[in-house]
């Protein structure tokens, strides 16, 4: 980790990668995965600013059973 870069804002950019990769990688569109508006949920996966709570419940959604947090 950078000394520059915060460990939130390290952590929340790791949380925002990891799930629009695990979406990339199902070939999910915000659209299809989107239980609230596709803007919405756009905007709060780039944000990177979402919950524990809200990043399980994606996961669940796409169907992703384990995720790596090798950092």
């Amino acid at each position: 980790m950078s000394e520059d870069v915060s460990p939130t804002a390290f952590y929340k950019e790791k949380a925002k990668n990891i799930l629009k990769g695990e979406l990339k990688r199902r070939g999910i569109s915000y659209e299809r995965a989107a239980h609230e508006s596709e803007r919405n949920l756009a905007n709060k996966i780039s944000r990177g600013s979402f919950t524990a709570a809200f990043f399980m419940m994606c996961m669940d959604v796409i169907g992703v059973r384990q995720v790596s947090l090798e950092v």
